[in-house]
């Protein structure tokens, strides 16, 4: 009988040796940062690095992509370990990039790193040699929903139907055959801890743009249509509606101007706005979309301006399968500590995390390795033992249980699993919030 335990001092060990080598990629990462769908260096540091260790790898993969694929040679279940290549915008961190203002001030930087990590411990032969099935890493683009005006350009070009990278991913047939998945998140919870289980929000995702009519401000205001008001009232709105939503919901909803017209001398014909509308359930996302669509529409009607709103598919609520959980938690505190495994609460941000667990089991524990807020200009990884080294251990230590025994583990879990929907419904409920319509007097 494989003595699973021995598996993992052998893959820990192995790991040991190439620590610091990881971490010299993560911060590379780090002083590089790239923003969704155009990660094009990261991809190519980190493909390149999958090649040198002899993994088939697969680049481009919905746009900047990289899958690397380890087979054991016997059959099995099918698992995906996950990071993702993004980066925020947030020109005043201390690593933004000084041209883009990208900056990684949500540690995915770190996220690849525990990736890689779980992928060096699976190449000694002594631990691969006792798995079955296969093993993909997925380095995935635009997990970080921004830039929308950017990714619907990409859209109307055909490069991809999605704006979030995993979506494309399971849209192209990725995760037709995968089993579980699993990815760790950075986190500022209790500092040296790792976090389990919890959910997220979803989202659908919106731009807005208002056209009205310019005129010369100060000497003749009276012929211009101002955009700028129609957009002032239409946020007013909004806050307006906040009363109505449901506190068990957790809606959110946080729209930025993104122009707010073109010369301070003229009368604003073309405002844009691009907002989120978050909720824990479905139903309170469509619902909480129509409120917000009346609040834009009534800018436009109270002006005499025209509007355009267009929604897109955001993120699925995220639903971790606790089976998977446990298994994981178990191995975490070998490392660390049962005292410092904390379970995590829903959190009110989003993820595409989300989307992959309606369709396999999936966990997204985080490393809670940090300090300042999260998409802050403070927000730093500052322990990267735990944030690389710990949790790549604990995700590769989980592997070894989950494909050891011709993937029982991995098998019981996944036939438990009752996926909300099968990818054909996925991909139907995604198109179903996608709309454009424009609203004139």
């Amino acid at each position: 009988m494989t003595d699973n335990n021995a598996i993992k001092t052998i893959f820990a060990n192995a790991i040991d040796g190439r620590i610091d080598e990881i971490k010299r990629i993560s911060l590379d990462i780090l002083n590089h940062p790239e923003s969704g769908y155009r990660e094009y260096r990261t991809s190519r540091l980190v493909a390149d690095w999958f090649r040198t260790n002899g993994f088939h790898v697969q680049t481009d993969v919905a746009k900047t992509g990289v899958i690397s694929t380890l087979e054991t040679g016997r059959p099995g279940p099918h698992v995906v370990v996950m990071g993702e290549l993004d980066a925020l915008l947030v020109p005043k961190h201390l690593y933004a990039d000084r041209e883009t203002g990208a900056a990684h001030a949500c540690g995915h930087h770190a996220q690849i790193g525990s990736m890689l990590t779980v992928a060096a411990g699976l190449l000694n032969e002594s631990v691969n040699k006792n798995l079955a099935g296969k093993i993909s890493f997925m380095a995935t683009p635009a997990e970080e929903y921004i830039e929308l005006e950017y990714r619907q350009t990409l859209v109307d070009n055909g490069e991809i139907e999605f704006f979030g990278g995993k979506q494309e991913f399971i849209k192209l047939g990725h995760f037709n055959d995968v089993d579980i998945a699993m990815l760790t998140h950075t986190g500022s919870e209790l500092r040296g801890t790792l976090g389990i289980g919890g959910s997220n929000n979803g989202m659908v995702g919106k731009t807005i743009r208002y056209t009205g009519r310019a005129a010369h401000a100060g000497g003749s205001p009276h012929l211009g249509i101002n955009s700028l008001n129609a957009a002032h009232l239409a946020l007013a709105a909004i806050h307006a509606q906040r009363e109505t939503f449901r506190d068990s919901d957790t809606v959110r909803v946080h729209p930025i101007i993104t122009k707010g017209g073109s010369a301070v001398n003229s009368v604003p014909s073309d405002v844009r706005i691009e907002t989120y509308v978050r909720a824990s359930n479905v139903p309170a996302i469509l619902r909480t979309s129509q409120k917000v669509d009346r609040a834009f529409r009534s800018g436009a009607l109270a002006t005499g301006s025209s509007v355009e709103i267009i929604t897109t598919p955001g993120y699925l609520p995220a639903k971790y399968d606790s089976s998977l959980t446990e298994l994981y938690s178990h191995n975490a505190a070998s490392l660390i500590g049962d005292d410092n495994i904390i379970r995590l609460n829903h959190g009110t941000g989003c993820t595409d995390m989300g989307d992959v667990s309606q369709i396999v089991p999936a966990i997204q524990p985080s490393a809670n390795a940090t300090t300042g807020s999260g998409h802050g200009t403070d927000y730093r990884v500052d322990n990267y033992e735990l944030a690389i080294t710990k949790a790549g251990k604990a995700m590769g230590m989980t592997l070894i249980d989950l494909l050891s025994v011709d993937g029982e583990k991995a098998r019981d879990i996944a036939g438990s699993f009752d996926a909300p929907m099968t990818i054909d419904d996925y991909l139907h409920r995604m198109r179903s919030f996608r709309s454009r319509d424009t609203y004139e007097e």
